[in-house]
């Protein structure tokens, strides 16, 4: 049984150095998951089986090879996982498939030059995994649900407060359209109440996806114990490593939707997948 994964993380957006969008938590968020994941033996940390792309690294061509590297010779029973932390955004859907008529993204370290990576893409790539594989999806970035991180400008309060989204305005060829058709709607896949955990079942989903927030909310990095990171990758592992992989996912998912809530901040992950899958134990 092989076991794999895919890790990209992005402080620095193109170009290079100050100027671009930049964040300051991804790469630690990178650094946190890939420590949980050797730790609990769920993917060995040696590069035939870790990759990691982070900064310039992360490029949207570097981050498609990297998923085809994932999934290709994937069998029934390999565990894969592919985990992004960085900007997210959304762009008005062309092919039709989305009911709410905006496709998500993420945003590659050049996306304003190479474009961004949409949902299409990903399903793309996904949809050729045989049966009985397990791939495990995080989406730490804005709009994650169903498919990014917000800026407070705060600039009179300490570091620890200043909270920041993962979140980029889509280009004005795609934006455009959004901003002057006010009837596209968010897409209606779980509407939770404010504060009420987000549980997708998705019945022809072929892998399980963790997002950091629901598609209508932003997701947050801030500073916790002196270090900038994603609320919701530091507490998905905070907890992940204290209730272990014996725990199931919709388990794993109320726990850390109640740790988040519990740190204070609004931000409601969303599991998507199927009513077997989120039954199973993480990581199987």
């Amino acid at each position: 049984m092989a076991r794999k994964a895919l890790l990209v993380g992005i402080n620095d957006y193109a170009p290079v150095g100050a100027g671009g969008p930049d964040l300051r938590g991804c790469v630690n968020d990178v650094r946190d998951m890939a420590g949980t994941l050797s730790a609990l033996a769920i993917v060995p940390a040696v590069p035939a089986a870790m990759r990691i792309l982070t900064d310039a690294r992360a490029t949207r061509a570097n981050i498609l090879d990297g998923l085809k590297w994932l999934v290709t010779g994937a069998k029934k029973g390999d565990v894969l996982v592919f985990y992004y932390s960085g900007h997210g955004s959304q762009v008005v859907d062309l092919s039709g498939d989305d009911v709410d008529h905006k496709d998500e993204t993420i945003c590659p370290h050049d996306f304003a030059s190479a474009g961004m990576i949409k949902d299409d893409d990903l399903r793309a790539i996904f949809s050729t995994l045989p049966a009985g594989v397990n791939l495990d999806v995080f989406l730490d970035s804005c709009h994650s649900g169903t498919g990014t991180r917000d800026l407070l400008l705060q600039a009179s309060a300490p570091a620890e407060l200043v909270l920041t989204a993962r979140y980029i305005e889509p280009p004005l060829d795609y934006g455009f359209f959004i901003d002057s058709t006010p009837e596209l709607k968010m897409r209606g896949l779980l509407k939770p109440a404010a504060g009420e955990r987000a549980l997708a079942i998705v019945p022809v989903l072929n892998h399980v996806l963790w997002a950091g927030c629901r598609d209508n909310q932003t997701s947050a990095e801030a500073s916790i114990s002196g270090v900038i990171r994603g609320i919701f990758t530091y507490a998905f592992c905070k907890t992940l490593r204290a209730a272990g992989t014996t725990t199931t996912r919709a388990q794993l998912d109320a726990l850390v939707s109640a740790y988040i809530k519990k740190l204070g901040y609004s931000q409601v992950p969303q599991l998507e997948g199927t009513r077997t899958s989120l039954g199973e134990k993480v990581f199987t």
